[in-house]
């Protein structure tokens, strides 16, 4: 009989696989008719932790289906260039935290952009992450900026009031990378790591009319008490909207959402029900605080028959009080041990998709019956590493993080919850 760790891991590595955009994107080119001129050209841009699997994946697709030329630069996360495109440039650059270098790779993909004709075809890549990796201030400092996401990402605030925010400060997101790229045509491939699957959230939006407004901005940073006079003065001395709905920039633009993270979790159920045990999805739109999301996981758990799991996606949020090492994943799994209180018969695993829970070099981690009881030999004091944000140290030190690398996809968090058999 498989072992519920092995069950789990299992899991988590088929929810990863299905959610790979390399078969998506080849689906998808077959889909996309080149330019019909011979002036016409095919710009490929773009950003997120997928960049570099769906830029090679369209670039061997679209030489397979259409062999014509294409160019083109996207940006990924530092260390996620899984795969190297030869045609498309690839950049890396800093998540969660923007750097010069998200600034420079937002500038490139703007400047390629630029000027084109209605001949032209623009492909846009777009996966989670892109919103940190295509940084283009506007009305305030690059470093200014930082210091408003920093804050946010440390506020408990959720990633559509991040990238609201985020928008209304950016040359680029909230529909204004479609309206620099006007009037070719464009077509967006886009990877969800957003609960409920906004169009507009996810990477911020940059092909997709905003309907958010800078006023929206505003009560978010007042809600979360950031403190940014140049933004505050930016948003009321020069309230410049993003396009909306309507506007003739969207004209010629499409948007296709080809992974989610529903994808993801129905792989992992099918895999789990493979080896006999009673698996269902629970929900893709889990929200709110990691240990909050503990305490509704761990009472649904209880409820378990044995050899029974559910499954559960979305992203969670922690506000950070603590100077320890976290990552949501982390926080989640050691909140719902204390929880579940040493249960002899519940295993659980959250981890994130793409590989990396928070800044940590692991994807999440596990949780076991004894995981308090061997934690305790080893001294571990499990309550006061949660409140110190330091739930990461806590699974290292008992052997139970998980640890996979840069996956080359994104779509949220991954968790499944299971009952042992006797």
């Amino acid at each position: 009989m498989t072992s519920p760790r092995a069950q789990l891991l299992a899991a988590f590595e088929a929810a990863v696989k299905a959610a790979r955009p390399d078969q998506a994107v080849k689906d998808a080119v077959r889909l996309i008719s080149p330019p019909l001129s011979s002036q016409g050209r095919t710009i490929v841009v773009g950003g997120g932790k997928a960049a570099a699997s769906m830029a090679k994946a369209l670039e061997d697709a679209w030489a397979e289906v259409w062999a014509c030329e294409l160019s083109g630069v996207v940006v990924t996360r530092y260390g996620h260039a899984v795969v190297q495109p030869q045609r498309i440039e690839l950049l890396e650059a800093s998540h969660p935290v923007s750097d010069a270098a998200g600034q420079y790779a937002a500038t490139r993909i703007l400047e390629a952009v630029t000027g084109l004709t209605p001949d032209d075809l623009v492909i846009v890549l777009i996966s989670g992450g892109g919103s940190a990796l295509m940084v283009a201030p506007n009305g305030v400092t690059l470093e200014e900026k930082l210091r408003i996401n920093g804050q946010l990402l440390n506020s408990g605030a959720d990633i559509g009031e991040i990238n609201t925010v985020r928008k209304h400060l950016s040359k680029l997101k909230g529909g204004y990378l479609a309206l620099v790229a006007a009037p070719s045509r464009v077509v967006s491939l886009i990877v969800s790591d957003v609960v409920g699957d906004d169009l507009s959230t996810i990477a911020s939006g940059p092909t997709v009319p905003d309907p958010s407004t800078v006023q929206d901005a505003l009560e978010v940073l007042i809600k979360y008490d950031i403190d940014s006079s140049a933004a505050f003065k930016h948003f009321r001395n020069s309230p410049v909207e993003t396009p909306k709905a309507g506007h003739p920039a969207f004209a010629r633009v499409e948007n296709h959402l080809i992974v989610t993270n529903a994808t993801a979790l129905e792989a992992a159920r099918e895999t789990l029900e493979g080896f006999g045990t009673q698996a269902r999805v629970w929900s893709d739109c889990v929200t709110g605080e990691a240990r909050e999301a503990a305490k509704t996981h761990a009472e649904h758990a209880k409820t378990l028959e044995r050899g029974a799991a559910f499954l559960s996606g979305g992203e969670t949020t922690v506000t950070v009080r603590g100077n320890g090492r976290g990552g949501r994943n982390c926080e989640f799994l050691l909140a719902l041990a204390l929880e579940l209180n040493g249960r002899s018969d519940l295993y659980a695993i959250a981890c994130d998709t793409d590989g990396i829970d928070g800044v940590t070099e692991a994807a999440g981690a596990l949780v076991f019956p004894d995981t308090l009881e061997r934690a305790a030999k080893l001294g571990l004091d499990a309550r006061g590493m949660l409140e110190n944000n330091d739930a990461y140290s806590f699974f290292a030190a008992l052997g139970d993080l998980v640890v996979v690398g840069p996956t080359g996809t994104n779509v949220n968090d991954f968790r499944a919850l299971m009952r042992g058999l006797p």
